[in-house]
């Protein structure tokens, strides 16, 4: 985490500015639990891909994006909770089968452009975990609540009428891709194991 400090003209008005900016150190690539993990934590949105449910595309894949959170930025968990409503297209291809795959990449951080990585490159470091989708229970919402809204506020105002819950992947499997070489696969234990 970095600190910017600037005094700045405005209007013949002098402001400081006070700039905050994440300085995003990953892990060594034989690491590789915690390089997942330290894309987890660091990524504010998921693509999640469901079997769809719908017409005329039953049974094909169909891919949406998911705000997630693993936890506020000062206590990762490594849990990927989202913020659902049965409204949502995607919900509802979960409602009749809960398999889902979601990806996270470092290509929405400002990581891979300051590199100069293409979002498709290896080094582009991103994971793709696959599971299930589950309703977390009363205990554990109370801590996913907090885990969205914190880095996600606007949730807060989201339409009570839409019935929102909160959700987690129950993680199968976890890929990583960040070097050449192909992918490499985590354990579930080793993931949560794993600091970021």
């Amino acid at each position: 985490f970095i600190l910017m400090i600037f005094l700045c003209s405005y209007h013949g008005v002098f402001v400081l500015l006070v700039l905050a900016r994440t300085c995003y150190c990953i892990p060594p690539h034989d690491e590789v639990a915690r390089v997942a993990r330290f894309i987890v934590h660091n990524s504010d949105w998921a693509s999640m891909a469901t079997i769809a449910s719908r017409d005329p595309i039953i049974g094909t894949p169909f891919a949406n994006v998911f705000s997630v959170s693993d936890g506020p930025l000062d206590n990762s968990t490594g849990e990927l909770y989202m913020y659902l409503t049965a409204l949502e297209i995607s919900v509802q291809d979960l409602q009749v089968n809960p398999s889902a795959s979601l990806v996270m990449s470092l290509a929405q951080t400002s990581y891979c452009m300051k590199e100069k990585y293409d979002p498709q490159s290896p080094l582009c470091a991103h994971v793709i975990f696959s599971g299930t989708i589950v309703k977390v229970n009363d205990t554990e919402a109370d801590f996913a609540k907090e885990a969205l809204f914190s880095r996600h506020p606007e949730m807060i105002q989201w339409p009570s009428d839409h019935n929102w819950f909160f959700a987690k992947l129950n993680i199968t499997n976890v890929y990583v891709l960040d070097y050449f070489g192909g992918v490499k696969t985590v354990t579930p234990i080793e993931y949560y194991k794993a600091k970021p």
